[in-house]
């Protein structure tokens, strides 16, 4: 089993996107295994577009929003927070069967819903950290790794692959994510402002800074203290980067060379922050057998992505021709399938 956390500290690039792709090809790829997606951001666009997209998804997440108890994430975080030392294993209570909203979506996927009361619920489990135990700060950090055990438990422990769409924004519920996954999958855009949002997780979740003395994260601090194992870096995703002309295509090129250089200096100096994959794969040894792992770039499907994403219909099972999308008439081109329904194929295929 892994455990995998979408993450970059920046907004925009693809998270939620990427999230839906790849867990529904992931569940489509391996039907003998159970999908497992938590949605931990509270736009939980991932949920949306899972459940159906811009409308019917919508629909669907307001009416679960609207049951009691509350069948998404924020209302295990809301038992949690009664019982904040103790876990109830209640976990297995909030899961949906993602086909039974949206055909669309293979048998096998299943999900913990988002839900926007994880913004007003952050105060209150900080609050948790503090007074309490001797390692309260452990014990909340751990939250969803003991959702994930419940689950694992409810399904009697057969094979399974979680993905965990994270929050751009480094708060609690962003570090309890980060604390359940054992591998991270960093998206990028092509612009420099990912580049800045890449150092940010590395010196947040890793300690890496660039010039001594600066200050760390308390994550970081804390995770060192208690021991906490934090995901490993498995794969950083430039998502839907152009490919208009020759011009526009070579400075994108040119940002993601800056990125992945910075990437790749950290593996020189920290190795063992990295997941190797496939376990049997060759130590990379000179930066293009390092990129050639775990560099990964997804075109830009344009018209077809949106669709894809508004209608809940994952990339590799949307149709070309006339698509209705809010009441309007959108055309789906098959050389837009075709520069992305490959790229997701083949990520997917490097994903343990």
């Amino acid at each position: 089993m892994a455990i995998y956390a979408m993450w970059n500290n920046k907004g925009g690039v693809g998270k939620s996107y990427l999230t839906f792709q790849i867990s529904a090809e992931y569940a489509r790829q391996n039907p003998s295994k159970k999908v497992l997606v938590i949605d931990m951001c509270p736009q939980a666009n991932s949920s949306s577009m899972l459940l159906g997209g811009m409308q019917t998804g919508e629909q669907i997440l307001n009416n679960i929003h609207s049951q009691r108890p509350r069948r998404t994430i924020s209302g295990y975080i809301e038992d949690r927070i009664l019982s904040p030392y103790v876990s109830q294993q209640t976990g297995a209570n909030y899961l949906t069967q993602v086909s039974s909203h949206n055909t669309a979506i293979p048998e096998n996927l299943y999900l913990i819903v988002g839900d926007e009361k994880l913004e007003i619920q952050a105060s209150r489990v900080s609050g948790a950290t503090r007074p309490g135990p001797n390692d309260a700060w452990r014990i909340v950090h751990i939250w969803i790794s003991d959702l994930i055990e419940d689950i694992k438990r409810y399904w009697d422990y057969s094979d399974c692959t979680i993905f965990i769409d994270c929050n751009p924004s480094f708060t609690i519920y962003t570090e309890l994510a980060l604390t359940a996954s054992d591998r991270m999958l960093i998206p990028f855009s092509a612009d420099g402002s990912s580049k800045r949002a890449i150092k940010a997780v590395l010196a947040l979740v890793y300690g890496i800074t660039r010039n001594p003395g600066e200050q760390q994260s308390e994550f970081y601090i804390e995770s060192e203290r208690y021991r906490m194992e934090r995901p490993r870096l498995y794969m950083y995703i430039g998502n839907r980067l152009t490919q208009m002309n020759s011009a526009s295509a070579s400075a994108f090129k040119t940002v993601v060379n800056e990125i992945g250089a910075e990437i790749w200096s950290v593996w020189q100096s920290s190795p063992n922050l990295f997941c190797i994959h496939p376990s049997t794969a060759p130590t990379p040894n000179s930066e293009r057998t390092f990129k050639r792992m775990f560099q990964y770039e997804v075109n830009d499907a344009n018209t077809a992505s949106v669709v894809s994403g508004a209608l809940g219909i994952p990339i590799s099972c949307l149709t070309s021709g006339h698509k209705n999308v809010a009441g309007r008439s959108v055309t789906v081109n098959q050389s837009q399938l075709d520069r992305q329904v490959p790229n997701i194929s083949n990520l997917v295929k490097n994903i343990d």
